[in-house]
C-alpha cells in the first residue's frame, strides 16, 4: 500500500522540482554554508517537496477520469481503484499541511507566499485548464517555476531580477520539454480528449513554437551572465548545451519520424537542465 501512495505523489515531478529547488538556494547562497544554513536548506526542500506532492495528489485526483484513457497513466492507484478518491484527498491535505507548516514555520513567509501560488496554479487553474485549452501548457510552466524561485527566496527573502531571470529561463524551459512529450505521445493525448497544441495546431506549428522557446531560453539563461551573476564558465556550459538543444530542435524540421524526434529533444531537455542547474550552482564561485 505503501507503494501506492508514493506513486500517487507523482515522485519524478517531487524529485525534479526539488533539484532545481536546490539549485536555486545555492546560487543564492553561493555555497557558503553554516549550519543555519544546512537546516534551512534541509527544511526547504523538505517542505517544499510535501507542497509539490501534495498537488500532485490533487491533481491525480482531478484527472483520474482522463487518467483511464491513457496508457501511460492507466495504471495510476486512483485509476486502478486501490486508493480511494476520498483517501487520495486526505493523504494531499496532509502532505501539502504539513509542507506549508515546514516553509512557514523554519523558512520564510515570501516563500511560502511563492508556493503556495505554485500550489493553486498547478492543482487547480493548471489542471482545469488542460482539459478545454492548447495553452494550457503555458498557465503549467508557471508552476513548474516555481520551486527554482523558492529555493532563491528562502536564502534571500526578497525577489529581484535574478529571481525573475531564474523563473522565466525556467518557463522558457518547459515549454519544448512539454511540447516534445506531447508530440511523441499525441495519440494518447487526442484519446483522452486533451487538446495539446499538436493536437489543435499541427506538429508543423508546435515545431516552431519549440524553436522560438528554446531560443527564449538561451536568451534568459545569458542574462543571468549580462547582469553579473554569473562567470564565464557558466556562459560557457550555457552556451554549449543550450546551442546544442537549438540545433537538434532545428533537425526536427526535416525529420520524418516526429515520434522519435520528439522523444530524443525531450529526453535531452533534461541533460539541458541538469547542465543549467549546475552552471547557476558554480556560476557566481567560478570566473
Amino acid at each position: 500500500m505503501f507503494k501506492n501512495y508514493y506513486r500517487l505523489a507523482k515522485p519524478g515531478i517531487v524529485y525534479g522540482n526539488t533539484f532545481t529547488t536546490l539549485a536555486g538556494f545555492l546560487f543564492a547562497s553561493q555555497l557558503n554554508f553554516s549550519p543555519l544554513t544546512i537546516i534551512l536548506l534541509l527544511a526547504t526542500l523538505a517542505g517544499l517537496g510535501l507542497v509539490i506532492a501534495s498537488a500532485a495528489v490533487f491533481n491525480n485526483y482531478l484527472d483520474r477520469d482522463i487518467d483511464k484513457k491513457m496508457e501511460r497513466t492507466s495504471k495510476r492507484p486512483l485509476v486502478t481503484g486501490v486508493i480511494s478518491p476520498r483517501a487520495a484527498l486526505i493523504y494531499g491535505t496532509v502532505l501539502g499541511l504539513i509542507g506549508f507548516a515546514i516553509l512557514f514555520f523554519f523558512v520564510n513567509i515570501l516563500s511560502t507566499e511563492i508556493a503556495l501560488f505554485g500550489f493553486i496554479f498547478y492543482a487547480l487553474i493548471y489542471t482545469i485548464a488542460k482539459h478545454k485549452t492548447s495553452w494550457a501548457a503555458v498557465i503549467g510552466s508557471i508552476p513548474g517555476a516555481v520551486p527554482i524561485v523558492v529555493g532563491y527566496t528562502a536564502v534571500t527573502n526578497h525577489l529581484d531580477i535574478s529571481a525573475l531571470i531564474l523563473f522565466i529561463v525556467m518557463v522558457a524551459w518547459q515549454m519544448p520539454h512539454f511540447y516534445a512529450i506531447a508530440v511523441y505521445r499525441l495519440k494518447e493525448y487526442e484519446a483522452a480528449g486533451i487538446p495539446v497544441l499538436p493536437a489543435k495546431k499541427g506538429i508543423a506549428r508546435t515545431k516552431i513554437h519549440m524553436l522560438l522557446y528554446i531560443i527564449a531560453f538561451l536568451v534568459a539563461a545569458i542574462a543571468l551572465f549580462a547582469f553579473g551573476y554569473v562567470g564565464y564558465v557558466y556562459l560557457v556550459l550555457i552556451l554549449t548545451f543550450g546551442l546544442s538543444w537549438l540545433w537538434r530542435s532545428i533537425k526536427g524540421f526535416k525529420t520524418s519520424d516526429d515520434p522519435k524526434w520528439a522523444r530524443s529533444l525531450f529526453l535531452y531537455s533534461l541533460v539541458v537542465l541538469v547542465a543549467f542547474c549546475v552552471a547557476i550552482i558554480l556560476g557566481p564561485v567560478l570566473p
